[in-house]
């Protein structure tokens, strides 16, 4: 199949390198469609995932099509003839056990590659010692029955060590689930899934961010990495409009909490309820050129071990990503709602022995300006960034409940993130937090960190 295949990727080539000289209004849509092409030979390829506009993404399937000509040409008999070494590509090399699933009839079987992320962190807050963490190691499997069945799973190591008994690390499945393609407007996808909202639950390797850890609004209001077990459907509707519809598992109330927020009420696929099924919606536009918008809906009950309360839980998040030459800017706004909030903290004094102060309404946004300093014709990226997060896990309580000021938080980060090759990431930010306390105050601190993907 090596010569098939070799042909095939030189057609995906010269219509890589035709979308240039294109200034219709669909080259996003051409754009996109290569990009889920390459996505079947390669699916661990994630430039819809790219902050970068149109050029970017046009660049990177470039670098992904000569990558993987490079692979086929090692598989074809005639590429045991001496021939000189090929250039090193942008991206890193990836070699996958097989290629060919997208040119065998339908109902053979073809493997996948193997992908993975990790990242390292040195973190050190104002006036303590530095704690280095080997943060994550994860690995991605991905198998195709067929050309319409595949199957793709993330499992992550956190923290370097598992114990038992001891809180040093957790091994947890990520991701794991069947995409049934049927048609590129609609397709069933069912398994572990990621909750699809905001920027980063989806889309959070290293690389694909600026900061050496995830935004705090993404980790406390919107919290990562939010998942469980569900179905759904996926579709590209066309002139720029994607979406993606699941029915989960539900949170957990019991693990809600004043400072997090929802954020221990993630079930993960253990002991799920599907007795009220939770409902996800995320939407995407990206019509126009350079510019990403999303927004992202979430309902469903919380109480199922709660014998007196069952309240609802509503998260709403709208999300843009711009560029424009050397400049980023992505943006977030959250909102998240707990019904019947009193009750709920009575009901978990009683069963708990103290009261959590959960709130009613937490709210967060994030705006971060970034500028790439390098010349394009370089190889590698330095990206100098700056982002604010204003974010309260407690901005409405419920009726005789007194919000606490150290709840309401800002942060201000100032890094760098230098790109040796597009999926290295070598990164430093430092972080000013505040909050509304006069008592409790947050300490500043530093942060360096290492992150790749493959």
């Amino acid at each position: 199949m090596g010569p098939v295949l070799s042909r095939a990727l030189r057609v995906l080539c010269v219509a890589g390198a035709a979308l240039w000289a294109q200034t219709t209004p669909t080259l996003e849509q051409r754009v996109a469609e290569l990009e889920r092409k390459v996505r079947l030979l390669d699916p661990s390829f994630a430039a819809e995932a790219a902050p970068a506009g149109l050029e970017e993404r046009i660049r990177l399937l470039e670098a992904k099509v000569e990558e993987l000509l490079g692979h086929s040409a090692a598989l074809s008999p005639a590429a045991q003839a001496p021939a000189p070494a090929p250039q090193t590509p942008v991206t890193a090399p990836l070699q996958p056990v097989s290629v060919e699933g997208d040119y065998q009839a339908a109902g053979a079987e073809t493997r996948l590659p193997v992908a993975g992320y990790m990242e390292a962190h040195y973190n050190k807050a104002r006036g303590q010692p530095g704690q280095l963490d080997f943060h994550r190691f994860t690995l991605l499997f991905g198998h195709s029955f067929s050309d319409r069945i595949k199957f793709w799973s993330e499992l992550e190591l956190e923290h370097a060590l598992v114990e038992g008994g001891e809180e040093k690390g957790e091994l947890a499945l990520e991701q794991a689930y069947l995409d049934f393609l049927i048609a590129p407007y609609f397709n069933f996808r069912a398994g572990m899934l990621l909750t699809p909202a905001g920027l980063i639950n989806e889309r959070h390797e290293s690389p694909s961010f600026n900061g050496v850890e995830r935004p705090l609004v993404e980790t406390f209001i919107i919290p990562s990495t939010w998942r469980d077990l569900g179905m759904g459907v996926t579709g590209d509707l066309g002139r720029g409009f994607r979406y993606r519809g699941y029915v989960m598992g539900s949170l957990d109330a019991t693990g809600f909490n004043a400072g997090e927020g929802i954020r221990g009420g993630r079930s993960s696929g253990f002991e799920s309820s599907f007795r009220n099924p939770a409902k996800a919606l995320r939407l995407e536009y990206t019509g126009v050129r350079r510019l990403a918008l999303g927004t992202s809906f979430y309902s469903g009950h919380a109480g199922f071990r709660l014998q007196t309360v069952n309240q609802r839980v509503d998260v709403f998040s709208f999300d843009s990503r711009f560029s424009r030459g050397p400049f980023d800017f992505r943006g977030l706004f959250a909102d998240v709602w707990v019904s019947r909030a009193a009750e709920l903290n009575q009901a978990l004094r009683r069963q708990l022995g103290f009261n959590p102060n959960v709130a009613s309404r937490m709210r967060g946004y994030y705006f971060e300006p970034a500028v790439h300093a390098l010349p394009r014709r370089l190889r590698t990226d330095l990206i100098l960034f700056a982002r604010y997060e204003k974010y309260n896990t407690q901005q409405k309580m419920p009726e005789g409940y007194i919000p606490l000021p150290q709840f309401d938080r800002s942060a201000w980060f100032i890094g760098a993130t230098y790109k040796p090759n597009a999926d290295v990431a070598l990164k430093f930010d430092y972080v000013f937090n505040r909050n509304a306390s006069r008592v409790v105050k947050p300490l500043d601190g530093i942060n360096l960190g290492i992150g790749w993907w493959f």
